[in-house]
């Protein structure tokens, strides 16, 4: 009887923490929606209708783009997974929105590691933690390599004053933090039971074609999301050329995705940046803020929506005690 009522406690504190994490998001969401600072959710929905946004040809090539972004995300995380562990889209579909409501709340969605991990049974759950590492440094590295770009572009084109002996100091900084996790694994050091010679190995252990294609699958949803981003503007009749477009959106997409951030305020994050560097191609602020809105709307709140579903379903894996 007292095994049966704890098991019944387990499962109802198991329960109670689903609900909130799905309550949370929705709320967080609904305040960020009726409480946008520099956007009046009003204006915003005015905006809309006043370019006809969701026209039915519109409406459907939006919806497209960001299904296919999702789409090679998810095909990415499978793919990795796969060197491990066979899994096939549906589960990697769950496991990727899922764990995206669940990450909500923290800086720089860093609540996505444990919550895919725990999709696993503890035996591989250290390895899924650093394959979603390698997944999210492959598609950090294509953010950097094209933001590195167009800044230089931008700087070059606009003539932006910038302090390059203060500049510097970040790539040097990533330089000596790189150095120095190479240095410390060439001995088999370990920490909380976790070696880095090991590590290392898992790493080296990764099929090239597996590299190869994932970089590709972070190329192409960049690509996507980027000339989404660039649609957008289109549609708010933004009269701007696809190549000084891409130059201000890869030159943004770097400086949010260095800022931390707790995915809520993500939004006005990039809102700020945009605003400012489009604001050197003589696009409004208004119109920056609605794109900006709109993809986080349609790239982050509404797939988190559906992995909501997959949270308050979840289920240990069966070889969890």
């Amino acid at each position: 009887m007292i095994k049966i009522l704890q098991y019944k406690t387990k499962q109802f504190f198991f329960v109670l923490i689903k609900l909130s994490i799905v309550v949370g998001a929705f709320y967080f969401i609904y305040k960020k929606l009726t409480n946008t600072g520099s956007l009046d959710f009003s204006v915003f929905i005015q905006n809309l209708k006043s370019h006809h946004i969701f026209s039915i040809r519109n409406t459907l090539l939006i919806i497209a783009l960001s299904t296919l972004n999702w789409f090679f995300e998810i095909s990415k995380w499978r793919l990795l997974v796969s060197s491990i562990k066979k899994i096939d889209f549906i589960n990697a579909l769950e496991q990727s929105l899922g764990s995206l409501t669940a990450s909500l709340f923290t800086p720089n969605r860093i609540g996505e590691y444990g919550a895919k991990a725990i999709y696993f049974s503890k035996p591989i759950r250290k390895k899924i933690l650093l394959l979603n590492l390698i997944g999210n440094l492959m598609q950090m590295s294509i953010t950097v390599i094209l933001g590195t770009i167009g800044l230089c572009l931008i700087v070059n084109q606009y003539n932006i004053g910038v302090d390059y002996y203060k500049a510097s100091a970040i790539p040097l900084s990533i330089v000596i933090l790189a150095v120095f996790i190479f240095a410390i694994t060439q001995k088999n050091y370990k920490t909380k039971n976790v070696s880095f010679e090991k590590t290392k190995q898992f790493i080296k252990n990764l099929p090239i074609n597996l590299t190869i294609i994932g970089f590709f699958y972070s190329l192409i949803r960049y690509l996507i999301f980027s000339f989404q981003f660039y649609f957008l503007l289109y549609l708010f009749g933004a009269e701007i050329s696809y190549l000084d477009a891409m130059i201000v959106i890869t030159s943004m997409y770097l400086f949010t995705s260095i800022i931390p951030s707790i995915f809520i305020f993500d939004v006005i994050i990039k809102g700020s940046v945009a605003v400012y560097l489009f604001s050197l191609l003589g696009i409004d602020e208004l119109t920056v803020l609605c794109v900006v809105t709109l993809m986080w709307l349609l790239n982050f709140v509404i797939p988190s929506l559906f992995g909501s579903y997959y949270v308050l379903n979840f289920k240990f894996p069966e070889d969890t005690n």
